[in-house]
């Protein structure tokens, strides 16, 4: 397996910060471990313990969803057709994250 590339789309800018689109990017290690890129004025790099702490501080219920670059080598959570960090989006949610089509 290998790190997997993300972008954080955004419906709604609550915070009135981000702005709308796609706000940031990232990466998710093989040992779960994040780097995320944020984009804009400001932009900055933090590195998280996993997506779905990323989720629970910018997700905003759901205004921030998780698109995958390259869903082509990524293996589900075990026991259900779901990528990492999607559990918890939909548990927020009820909606599935966003997954670009691969060429």
């Amino acid at each position: 397996m290998k790190p997997q590339t993300f972008e954080l789309l955004r419906y709604s800018d609550i915070s009135g910060v981000s702005g709308t689109g796609i706000v940031a990017e990232g990466c998710v290690f093989t040992d779960g471990s994040v780097a995320l890129r944020w984009h804009g004025a400001n932009p900055s790099t933090a590195v998280w313990p996993d997506l779905d702490s990323i989720l629970a501080v910018h997700g905003h219920c759901g205004a921030t969803v998780v698109r995958w670059l390259d869903v082509s080598e990524m293996e589900t959570v075990p026991g259900t057709d779901l990528l990492p960090g999607e559990v918890a989006h939909i548990l927020a949610t009820g909606r599935h994250t966003h997954k670009a089509v691969s060429a």
